[in-house]
């Protein structure tokens, strides 16, 4: 017998837009301007994102350079789980001219689940040098933490059980039309 898992949109095109909005006036009202602020995005998902939030902190104060203040931070070597096999196909680390030392960092991420994945971005950030600060942003919240890490900066937190699944759509990444993208919440057995 094969069955389907049961999907809902959570967020639509437009829901994903305010709330990165919202981020970007978070990131800009918590670090006091953009002076020093340096995003990277968390591949895959996490750097699309990270570009929309330069943008919009471009328009919020035109001292941010959309270009120069974001780039991206690829953690393949630095993830817990290499050993196990389920390594992807490490990307490129694309960071600014001016590097990290002294800056403030927001990494970037669509969901944050164990935060896994944000230990190894730490681990691959302290590499590059020592920020003065490190933030985190967000879509998506999902709960249940396996380390002691949290967010700054979340667009919608999202109670799941662990036999849910969380999906973010990107025009991006993922070849969907911009006014498909969503996230979704897939529910019941794997297909």
């Amino acid at each position: 017998m094969v069955t389907t898992p049961e999907t809902s949109q959570v967020m639509s095109a437009p829901d994903m837009e305010r709330a990165l909005t919202r981020i970007a006036h978070e990131i800009v009202e918590a670090h006091r301007g953009v002076d020093g602020l340096l995003l990277l995005g968390i591949p895959r998902r996490g750097v699309p994102l990270a570009r929309r939030l330069g943008e919009r902190l471009a328009r919020i104060d035109g001292a941010f350079d959309p270009v120069r203040g974001v780039g991206s931070l690829d953690i393949t070597m630095y993830r817990d789980d290499l050993r196990t096999g389920s390594a992807r196909t490490p990307e490129p680390t694309r960071v600014p001219e001016a590097g990290v030392d002294d800056a403030t960092v927001v990494l970037v991420d669509d969901v944050l689940y164990s935060g896994r994945t944000v230990r190894a971005a730490l681990d691959a950030l302290s590499a590059l040098g020592r920020p003065r600060a490190v933030r985190l942003a967000v879509l998506v919240d999902r709960g249940h933490r396996e380390l002691p890490i949290r967010a700054d900066h979340v667009g919608k937190n999202l109670p799941t059980s662990r036999d849910e699944r969380v999906s973010v759509r990107l025009a991006d990444v993922d070849g969907v039309a911009a006014e498909d993208e969503a996230v979704l919440i897939e529910r019941g057995p794997r297909p």
